[in-house]
């Protein structure tokens, strides 16, 4: 099983194309979501844009996704540890220092295969928020 976890706050192609190439990767694809109060401790106290529910549903409703969990603490350390993942998946704006440091040693001492993979160029929630406020 392959995971990957994030905000995914305003779906767009980027989180799209990564989440099909995630996919590609492993024979089943979880992704576990921010929720609403994690995202907002992480990104300030406009966000998300998208609640949590909305998110999850979205995300489950992708052919590439085959299950979907929200988590509220502040890393998905305590999930990566129920689960185990064959495969952990993060996007290319991560690097292996910048990953959360405890869940990469975590998930590298069990044996799990840690991929970063490319951005989709041109694709960022940040961008697409800034383009709908005209900044």
């Amino acid at each position: 099983m392959a995971i990957t976890n994030g905000c995914f706050d305003l779906l767009h192609r980027g989180h799209v194309e990564y989440l099909s190439r995630a996919r590609a990767l492993g024979a089943r694809l979880l992704v576990a979501v921010n929720s609403d109060a994690s995202v907002s401790r992480i990104k300030g106290p406009t966000r998300p844009v998208v609640k949590e529910g909305d998110r999850a549903y979205m995300l489950a409703s992708l052919e590439a996704v085959d299950s979907v969990v929200v988590f509220d603490t502040p890393t998905a350390l305590d999930l990566l540890k129920v689960l185990v993942p064959d495969l952990y998946v993060k996007g290319g704006d991560y690097t292996v220092d910048t990953l959360v440091r405890e869940e990469y040693e975590f998930l590298t001492s069990a044996g799990c295969r840690v991929e970063l993979l490319p951005l989709v160029a041109g694709f960022s929630t940040t961008d697409v928020i800034k383009q709908v406020k005209g900044d």
